[in-house]
Formats: structure tokens, sequence, C-alpha cells
């Protein structure tokens, strides 16, 4: 899975140029814990690049979209080479580049390689969410621009230089030159220079969609603030499209917010007015085939055993035979954990390091 420096890197120039103010916030911010998608996204990008080095992958780990979204990617690189008959494809997978105009700042960059004269920066986005355009994607002219300071040999001599975007079932390609990757490259320089500054401007847009700091970002609360105290009704057609866009960066930022306060509870840590507690339990069979088997012991028609799926159906067709669902047969089972308010009248859960810190305070 692409990897970044903390200053700047691949998946925040784009904010970094948009919202300087984030850089300083993103260092207060707490580490992101990596949830199921991005596991799964680190799950593709390993399998498709040892697909593309012709090493062993084992595709039976994969669902069905899964494989389908892995032969894409491949057939498309099949493609790409067949573009110029006369040319071999050269690529490296899993590139490290390194920007040297800012201490520490570096990228690894899925795909980079050669095809005639253009040097080629590939992002592969497995991913079901927001479409991601290759024109002018900070993303990868970043790649692309630390490929060539890091004298990459698939830029040696490069006339252009291709970014792509392969994202199933679609790609995105975009081509440019050396010039434009130097003129982004001062846009940036400009704007982590301001981000060093003493108070560095913030500005909320798009780029907010992933940025690890928006839970702390005074810009964001304060634009959630003012809408949530304003009536839709009292809003002109303008300013209602406005708050449904903002509507999609509030989602993303109460996502970020619960998971936030979700990983503090987890780690004992008090956050004043909430609590951890067990997901709604739902009973499950302990063994659906002895489920079944009691169920007909006990008198219910095979016709309607046909039709049980869980307890709760089967405790209906039980009261109208004017019986009892047996002993043993059910367990609740929690799917996990989730956050609640302390009005909640759920127990709050006790955690293992809750249980350490008491028992060793009695001794």
């Amino acid at each position: 899975m692409t990897k970044h420096s903390r200053i700047v890197g691949g998946s925040s120039a784009a904010r970094v140029i948009a919202c300087p103010g984030s850089v300083q916030l993103v260092r207060k911010a707490p580490p992101q814990v990596e949830n199921q998608y991005m596991a799964a996204g680190t799950r593709l990008h390993n399998a498709i690049a040892a697909m593309l080095m012709s090493e062993p992958v084992d595709l039976t780990e994969f669902d069905d979209t899964e494989q389908s979204k892995l032969d894409f990617a491949v057939k498309f690189i099949d493609a790409l080479e067949a573009e110029e008959p006369d040319s071999v494809l050269e690529f490296d997978v899993e590139a490290r580049v390194k920007w040297d105009r800012v201490p520490g700042a570096f990228g690894t960059v899925d795909f980079i390689g050669r095809l005639g004269d253009s040097a080629i920066v590939l992002d592969w986005k497995f991913g079901d969410g927001v479409m991601v355009d290759a024109k002018d994607n900070a993303q990868l002219m970043f790649y692309a621009l630390a490929a060539f300071r890091s004298n990459h040999w698939a830029f040696d001599g490069a006339v252009f230089v291709e970014l792509i975007i392969v994202q199933p079932f679609e790609v995105r390609r975009w081509v440019t030159d050396i010039k434009r990757l130097l003129d982004f490259e001062q846009d940036l320089i400009s704007a982590i220079r301001i981000a060093e500054s003493d108070t560095p401007p913030l500005k909320t847009g798009s780029h907010c969609r992933f940025c690890p700091a928006k839970v702390l970002c005074p810009a964001q609360t304060g634009e959630i603030d003012r809408l949530v105290r304003r009536s839709l009704a009292e809003l002109d057609p303008a300013a209602l499209g406005r708050a449904l866009a903002l509507a999609d960066d509030l989602e993303g930022f109460i996502a970020s917010a619960r998971g936030l306060v979700q990983q503090r509870l987890e780690a004992s840590l008090p956050v004043p007015g909430w609590k951890l507690v067990p997901n709604q339990a739902r009973r499950k069979w302990v063994k659906e085939s002895d489920a079944l088997a009691a169920l007909a012991a006990a008198g219910v028609p095979e016709s309607e055993l046909l039709e049980l799926k869980s307890p709760a159906q089967a405790e209906k067709v039980l009261k109208k035979h004017k019986l009892a669902l047996p002993d043993g047969l059910a367990v609740s089972v929690s799917s996990g954990d989730t956050i609640a308010p302390e009005s909640d009248p759920r127990p709050a859960k006790v955690l293992l390091a809750q249980q350490m810190a008491a028992a060793l305070s009695k001794i």
C-alpha cells in the first residue's frame, strides 16, 4: 500500500497546497488506525504487484469482485504495452522515490515505467468510492516529480509524462511534461513555506475528505456549527446547494469523530459524555442442523421448517403451535463494540486494561 512522508507525500500533496494550515493540525492528530477498507486495498495492491512481477498469488483468497478487479488491472497493463508494438514496456512496482527539496519527503509509487518516449506513473485505486481523475492529479504529480528528482531510469530522456489512474472498471489517463511537474513543484514548495509559518491559513474543500485532522480543524467545526444553527428553509437555492455539498464533508467528519472517540475509549482513555458498549446482540443457532431436528421433534411441520432461518422466526412459528423454543439451541452474539452517550441504558463495557488497573489499585 502506498506510504508517504509525514510532512508531505502523494496522498497529502493536494491538501497541503489547498490548505497549508492542515500540516500543523495533522501533527497533532492521533495516528490513523487501519480499517477494513484500507486492509482490503493493501491486499489488492500486494497481489497486483506480485502478479506483475510473475510471483505466485493465491486468488482463492479474494472474492469474485476482487478477482475481477485484479484481472482488469493486469489486462490494462497488457493493453498498454500493445499500444506501441515497437517498444518494450519496462516497469518497477512499489518503487520508493524521494523528493529532495523537502527533508524526509518521499513516496512509494504503485507502478512506474517507460514506454517509448513517455515515462509512466500509475496508481491503483481498488476502492468503490469517489472516482479519481488523472488530469492535474496532485498525488501522481508528486510521485512523478519525486521520481524525476530521484533520477529514476524511467525519466532518462523522457519527452512526455503520462499519469494513469486504474480504478476498476475504468482507466483515466493524462499526458503532460517535465515543465508541468516543475511548476507543480514550485506550488508545493510555496505551500510548505506557508504551512511552516506561525499562522498558516485553513481552507475547507474536497481535500478535507481524507484529512486525518478534520475532527480537530476549527474551519471544519466552525462551518458545520454555522450550518446546523440555520434553518434550511432560510437558505437561498445557491446556499442550499453549498449546504448539500457540505453534507458530504460532514458525513466524513462524523465518521472520523466516531472513530477517534472509539479509538480512545478502546484504549481506556476517557471521553466525557461517551462510553463503549457492546453492539446489540443477535440470536443465532448454536448449530442449525441440531435446531431443525429439535424443532421437528417438538412438533413443527416439515413444510414450515424449510422457512426457518433464525431463532426469532422459529419463535413465531412455535407460538402458533403453542410451543416454546427448546433451551440450548440459540445463543446471543454481539458483533463487536460501539460508542454510545452516557445516557444510554446499556452498561459500559469494562476493558481488560481497566480491570487490571482496578485490581492493581487494591494491592
